[in-house]
């Protein structure tokens, strides 16, 4: 049953919300935002009064608006199957990891004012792009627009600049998760991306569930992570179970096309905080931390198109006859998981 508090407007009026299955509870005027700063404490009672009420309205009849407000972005790169999948794409003659990605999660700064909740129409981005029989870079828009299959952690009480935050205090930093779709234009990011990475073909649009399930509601779904080899440097190491046994859905147009699991990411989220608090960045409430692409060893269980289309060279057949290499204006994509709320977006 997925469970998540989240923020909608009744009369006129932000409200704290809790969903419980298909009912929301109404917590009183507010908003996410006002709980995420006070803590472990604040965040388990609150949760226990949300759960101990029966009554509450129809999901159906709650508009959700952004369940908080999204204080900065940074999307890593932490499955190896996903970052296996592109290096053998593009770097066919070569070691298809880089020699940093088993030591460190590598990530990317994305773009907090463009993160959207779900259900939230997204506009099909224009950019500079050079087709590989082209001369020269053309504008206009994107021929090569993907998804991004991901889960996301939401910070809560934030940290001091100059102190990093070790992967054992984890739990004190992170409210709950999410689902996250990063939306990525192939080749914008691929004329862009040499030498500083991700730009424009990213920032245009991230989508985000509109309800955030509390990391407490999840304990009982930690499982083994992957083995690391080689082992981590001492301040990514971690103690206990860290991965998430969390089945995923990729829908498009109705058609399941992708299923998974969380659970086979390679660096976990406690290793995803400390990495980027190493060097003694701060993170401040609102923080919102995705996964990178969430990719499993099975045919079928890609977490993108470029993955499961081999680059557009295998194009993917739906069930009403149609292909599809990317997406096509009026594709609707849903990421889904039995715990944590969906996210929808279409393609206009």
């Amino acid at each position: 049953m997925i469970r998540g508090f989240g923020t909608f407007v009744r009369d006129g009026v932000a409200h704290l919300g809790f969903r419980n299955g298909d009912l929301v509870v109404d917590l009183g005027p507010g908003s996410l935002d006002e709980l995420l700063p006070q803590g472990r404490d604040a965040w388990e009672r609150t949760t226990e009064r949300a759960l101990a009420q029966e009554d509450g309205l129809p999901l159906e009849d709650v508009d959700p608006q952004l369940p908080f407000t999204v204080a900065d972005y940074v999307d890593f790169y932490s499955s190896l199957e996903h970052a296996t999948n592109l290096g053998r794409m593009f770097r066919p003659d070569a070691e298809p990891l880089l020699p940093n990605w088993r030591h460190l999660p590598v990530g990317y700064h994305g773009r907090a004012g463009t993160v959207v909740v779900s259900g939230t129409p997204v506009r099909r981005p224009q950019g500079q792009a050079k087709p590989p029989d082209a001369g020269a870079p053309v504008f206009g828009p994107s021929r090569r627009l993907d998804i991004e299959l991901e889960l996301g952690f939401v910070v809560g009480v934030p940290s001091r600049l100059g102190e990093p935050v070790p992967t054992a205090a984890f739990r004190d930093h992170v409210f709950g998760l999410v689902l996250v779709n990063d939306w990525s234009a192939r080749d914008i990011q691929a004329w862009e991306y040499v030498p500083l990475g991700p730009f424009l073909g990213k920032s245009f649009a991230t989508s985000i569930s509109a309800w955030v399930t509390p990391l407490s509601l999840l304990e009982d779904r930690l499982v083994p992570a992957p083995p690391q080899e080689p082992q981590p440097l001492p301040h990514l190491r971690v103690e206990g179970d860290w991965a998430l046994d969390l089945p995923l859905e990729v829908e498009l147009n109705g058609e399941a096309i992708v299923r998974g699991n969380a659970r086979g990411l390679y660096w976990t989220m406690p290793q995803q905080l400390a990495h980027a608090t190493s060097n003694g960045a701060s993170v401040r409430t609102g923080d919102l931390m995705a996964s990178g692409t969430i990719s499993g060893a099975e045919p079928g269980s890609e977490g993108s198109l470029i993955e499961l289309t081999r680059n557009g060279a295998e194009p993917l057949r739906l069930a009403d006859g149609t292909e599809r290499t990317f997406l096509e204006d009026g594709d609707e994509v849903v990421l889904r998981s039995d715990l944590i709320a969906e996210v929808r977006g279409r393609v206009v």
